[in-house]
């Protein structure tokens, strides 16, 4: 599976809502993304009929379809995620994916999407959606800004570091304070390595877990678990917080599946401990993190004890978020604790 085609400054994007149409609900911060996409990346953003309005997973898919063939448009954004994504792949004709497989930014319930699209031999990117990271008060972070660009318009070798400070935080976007001002951050711990024995290169796939969870059960859209091997497993989890026990039986069910063993590398995002309604102390959410980690571990001693896993990168609901390959390929270095992106 080869990396999407690159852009060229002033290429037209789109920007859809494959999921929720949080655009619709709050403008400014949609409002806010568009304008960075045009004056940070030099793009032209274009919407879709149901990027601000709720679409029927029909119509949203129809977005989707009309994105892919237009070839005008080169990538695609999605806004933000969702909760029912999965409702919209049986619409999706592969076709025009195929024809031009432009590149699709996305994570969280936009797992749905990278996955099918994998499936179909498309390969994505991990991260992204606008209105989360690219619509940040203050500024956009610098590790999601560069490897964005690298996604969109080189052909590169990036390496992703720890991040000094990150923050799980978050701000009301009903707030217009929010357009304007950082949440704040905590010293990062850095990566976390177990096994780190050997070199991996590889495709990766993977995402949100809760997301391949719901993909597990309907079956559908999940292949052979051979089709898997050798891949790099992205792992992370959303704002819902599944607490450490149900993070290692949704591991544990992969396992019976014999999915989790085809992995010899897995890669665990820095997990997102507290959310707008629920806002432990410090102490707390580096327990959560602790517990989570520990259930990966027991799931991989329980169905692949020789593979290596590197915690605490930062891709998924958290933020800094480095943008990561999805089927495109990386290089998880155990020896000399290094992580690549081939973009």
């Amino acid at each position: 599976m080869e990396n999407p085609p690159k852009l060229q400054r002033g290429d037209r994007v789109a920007v859809v809502s494959p999921s929720w149409a949080g655009p619709g609900t709050f403008p400014a911060t949609h409002d806010l993304a568009l304008s960075r996409i045009r004056d940070l990346l030099e793009l032209e953003p274009v919407e879709f009929p149901t990027t601000r309005r709720q679409g029927q997973p029909k119509e949203r898919a129809a977005d989707l379809m009309a994105a892919y063939r237009d070839p005008s448009i080169r990538a695609v954004f999605a806004t933000i995620g969702g909760d029912d994504q999965i409702t919209v792949l049986p619409h999706l004709d592969p076709a025009p994916f195929r024809a031009d497989p432009k590149p699709f930014f996305g994570y969280s319930d936009n797992t749905n999407l990278l996955n099918w699209l994998w499936r179909h031999g498309v390969a994505g990117y991990h991260g992204g959606s606008t209105m989360v990271h690219l619509a940040r008060g203050g500024a956009v972070d610098p590790e999601h800004l560069a490897s964005l660009r690298a996604a969109l318009f080189e052909t590169t070798d990036l390496e992703i570091t720890p991040v000094a400070a990150f923050s799980d935080e978050e701000m009301s976007w009903a707030d217009p304070v929010s357009l304007t001002t950082s949440v704040p951050k905590i010293p990062s711990p850095g990566f976390g390595w177990h096994r780190a024995d050997r070199v991996v290169t590889g495709p990766t796939w993977g995402g949100n877990l809760e997301i391949l969870h719901w993909n597990l059960a309907a079956n559908r859209w999940i292949g052979p678990s051979d089709s898997y091997a050798g891949s790099i497993l992205l792992l992370e989890t959303s704002e819902e917080m599944p607490p450490a026990d149900e993070v290692f039986r949704m591991l544990r069910n992969a396992g019976e599946r014999g999915l989790l063993q085809q992995f010899p590398a897995v890669v665990v995002a820095t997990a997102k401990a507290s959310n707008i309604g629920n806002r432990p102390p410090q102490s707390e959410r580096a327990r959560y993190r602790d517990e989570q980690r520990e259930a990966v571990i027991r799931a991989l001693a329980a169905y692949h004890p020789s593979a290596m896993a590197v915690f605490g990168v930062d891709f998924g609901h958290t933020a800094p978020q480095w943008i990561l390959p999805y089927g495109g390929r990386m290089t998880i270095d155990g020896p000399a604790r290094r992580i690549i992106a081939h973009f």
